[in-house]
């Protein structure tokens, strides 16, 4: 017997998608998937909703949840559509990160995986031309695999609005909670009751609450760190305008400053 799942955390990636899964999960209330990230819209949609479902156990009763975290799927072009076909009524959770963080910590993580070898700078400057075509390749070939969208949209990535308004193609704001990573890093017990509330479960208060998948990087020329908040500037207004609500990083260009921050 095949379960549906109940809820799906969608990205961003480096926006503390993993911790915030794992404080999920140890609900009584909601049961693991076989694993965070399926990838199953996005990377294995071939394979057939029978095999999906077959990634999540059998509920004893309607008071259990499941669900799974997969960050690419706010970012690949297919994923609201897939999702909508199947599962219509499903409820959606999105973190999103200081763009400008976001990028960084994405660069550290493709640096750390061995698989970026410019320079933070070159890095930047790159990625239009990596990306040439590829959005289209993926939308009119769904067999088509992209690495450069995977793995060098450092700067795309966090152009949030864009990646917010084809989703709201096909799903109601209603079946969205929208979380600023910042507030889970800062204050995860509210973070992580806000989204049981949305899902419908009692609070539930954990032992503790570690961080999950951080990973430490030096800090960034100050250069640097004003080109990219001059860059995403005008799209963190448009999302502010868009949500009709305000994000710690839309009000200014805060500036990573500490530890805690640069491990993520």
């Amino acid at each position: 017997m095949f379960t549906q799942p109940n809820f799906i955390i969608v990205g961003t990636q480096k926006g503390g998608t993993t911790s915030l899964y794992n404080y999920l999960i140890q609900h009584p209330q909601i049961v693991p998937s076989s694993q965070k990230e399926i990838h199953f819209f996005d990377f294995q949609y071939q394979k057939g909703i029978d095999w999906y479902e077959a990634q999540f156990a059998s509920k004893n009763s309607e008071e259990f949840l499941t669900g799974e975290a997969s960050p690419y799927y706010i970012f690949h072009p297919l994923v609201p559509q897939r999702i909508k076909q199947h599962y219509p009524q499903i409820k959606l959770v999105v973190l999103l990160r200081n763009p400008v963080d976001r990028a960084i910590s994405h660069y550290y993580h493709e640096i750390r995986c061995q698989i970026e070898t410019l320079s933070l700078e070159e890095t930047f400057a790159a990625e239009s031309t990596r990306l040439i075509g590829e959005t289209e390749k993926i939308i009119s070939n769904p067999d088509y695999y992209s690495f450069n969208h995977q793995r060098y949209t450092y700067l795309s990535r966090g152009i949030y609005i864009e990646q917010l308004q084809n989703w709201l193609k096909y799903f109601p704001i209603e079946q969205f909670l929208i979380l600023e990573s910042e507030n889970l890093y800062k204050d995860p017990e509210s973070t992580v009751n806000q989204t049981f509330e949305f899902l419908g479960l009692p609070q539930y208060q954990l032992s503790q609450y570690c961080k999950y998948n951080a990973g430490n990087y030096p800090a960034v020329n100050e250069q640097i760190y004003e080109y990219l908040a001059d860059y995403f500037e005008p799209h963190n207004q448009r999302l502010a305008a868009y949500l009709g609500r305000e994000f710690t990083w839309t009000l200014t260009n805060n500036r990573v400053t500490d530890n805690v921050e640069r491990s993520l």
